[in-house]
């Protein structure tokens, strides 16, 4: 059976833990829906992934051509896309055409956007008035690096508290989930007791309904590693000895044998 939104809020009332993880193109997506995970984010991270530096510079083609790749590979998992910068914060109308070109041309079940403050609010209560699902995003925001930085969020208490406040009103616009990134654990804690929708973490502590990893730093492919990550094997390293040795074969006429 596919994974529908209402199931992950199911999933919350019962306690059961949601996995979820990044995806950027069929084979990936195929692997980690076959694994078992159960959300998979087409997340705007795949602007590293593709090189550039920060999130920023990804567009909306690009992240329509790689989510199609996606939902191509996945069958049972909930495909989420996020909303690049600047295709939704303009105004109402742009919002609701990028979240509708997603789920028209990629066949993905919903979108992600970032952000609680009151425009962002109006916003989402209009996607989802649309019928198209949303899934919010607090904390660490990385559309906002030039304003926060990659600095943990939430650390004061009038900080916390505004993130917790955005939490509750982007439940009250309809979201599905949020996402808790880069903030302390205790204020997680906080969010996931107060709201009714599941809370899915990075680097937000162990107490969130869900986790999500990017998986290019699950999988050891990221140069450099956010401090919240955990990697669980070194493709790196892998990849790097695999290419040798077909090297060393390729040129002393070894391959193909």
């Amino acid at each position: 059976m596919a994974v529908t939104t209402q199931q992950l809020i199911q999933w919350k009332q019962q306690g059961r833990a949601i996995v979820a993880l990044t995806a950027w193109d069929y084979a990936i997506a195929h692997l980690l829906d076959a694994a078992g995970v159960d959300l998979i984010l087409v997340g705007d991270s795949m602007a590293v992934v593709l090189g550039y530096e920060t999130t920023l510079p990804i567009t909306l083609e690009e992240m329509l051509h790689h989510a199609k790749a996606v939902r191509r590979g996945v069958k049972r998992a909930l495909v989420v896309v996020d909303l690049p910068f600047l295709t939704y914060q303009e105004s109402v109308q742009q919002a609701m055409h990028s979240a509708g070109r997603v789920l028209k041309e990629t066949g993905a079940q919903a979108v992600k956007l970032e952000g609680g403050h009151p425009a962002m609010l109006e916003t989402v209560a209009r996607l989802v008035q649309a019928g198209i699902p949303v899934m919010g995003h607090v904390g660490l925001t990385p559309q906002s690096v030039h304003q926060l930085g990659l600095r943990q969020q939430g650390k004061t208490q009038e900080a916390g508290e505004r993130i917790l406040n955005q939490a509750i009103a982007l439940e009250q616009a309809g979201v599905f989930s949020i996402v808790l990134e880069h903030i302390p654990a205790e204020l997680a804690l906080q969010i996931t007791l107060k709201l009714r929708i599941p809370t899915i973490g990075i680097g937000a502590g162990p107490d969130c309904d869900g986790q999500v990893l990017v998986t290019s730093d699950l999988l050891g492919l990221t140069e450099k590693q956010p401090p919240f990550a955990k990697v669980y094997t070194n493709l790196r390293e892998t990849i790097t000895k695999a290419v040798q040795d077909y090297s060393v074969d390729v040129r002393d006429r070894k391959f193909p044998e």
